[in-house]
């Protein structure tokens, strides 16, 4: 059985959650005043609409009119998509991170920046930029040597630079070329 109210929350809500085809990242709740905040964080591969956390935002509303798992006093529903700078720290993270350009902290000291090529279940495949008109090269990087990772914010990136995973707006693309002289 569950002994903090998040656990409690978590348990309550992964159903709702899951029946939409998202997955539950977090499920928090802090005071903001008089009142509190219930925040619910949910992702998936493709990403989550608008509507999907509006109704969403409902059914939770439901099932905690339903239950004393807020207890007593005034709160905020929020049902939110990660942001894009969140941290990486699952698995799924770094697969939905694919195509992406992603800052590393390393536990052996230092940050690489690099994009992510691929992910299996040991670590990634990276294409590391060139510095001063060198081409990119290939990097494997093990999970384990990963401290802390976060997806970079691109808003100046080429259109025709190499793409293995998505676009600056989301999409899918099937780009296979390495990279493009310019």
């Amino acid at each position: 059985m569950s002994t903090t109210q998040s656990e409690r929350l978590r348990e309550l809500l992964e159903p709702l959650v899951t029946a939409q085809d998202l997955d539950l990242e977090e499920v928090s709740v802090s005071p903001a005043g008089k009142r509190r905040v219930l925040r619910v964080v949910v992702d998936s591969d493709e990403g989550v609409l608008l509507d999907t956390c509006a109704e969403l935002s409902r059914a939770i509303s439901d099932t905690l009119d339903g239950t004393d798992a807020m207890g007593a006093g005034e709160y905020v529903l929020e049902v939110t998509s990660p942001g894009a700078d969140r941290p990486l720290t699952r698995h799924r993270h770094y697969v939905r991170a694919t195509g992406r350009l992603v800052r590393f902290q390393l536990v052996a000291g230092g940050e690489l920046t690099a994009r992510v090529l691929a992910v299996d279940e040991e670590g990634l495949d990276l294409q590391v930029p060139g510095v001063k008109g060198r081409k990119p090269t290939v990097r494997r990087l093990a999970f384990d040597e990963v401290a802390k990772a976060r997806v970079e914010i691109e808003f100046n990136r080429k259109a025709g630079e190499a793409d293995h995973g998505d676009d600056n707006n989301g999409n899918k693309s099937d780009n296979s070329t390495e990279e493009e002289e310019a």
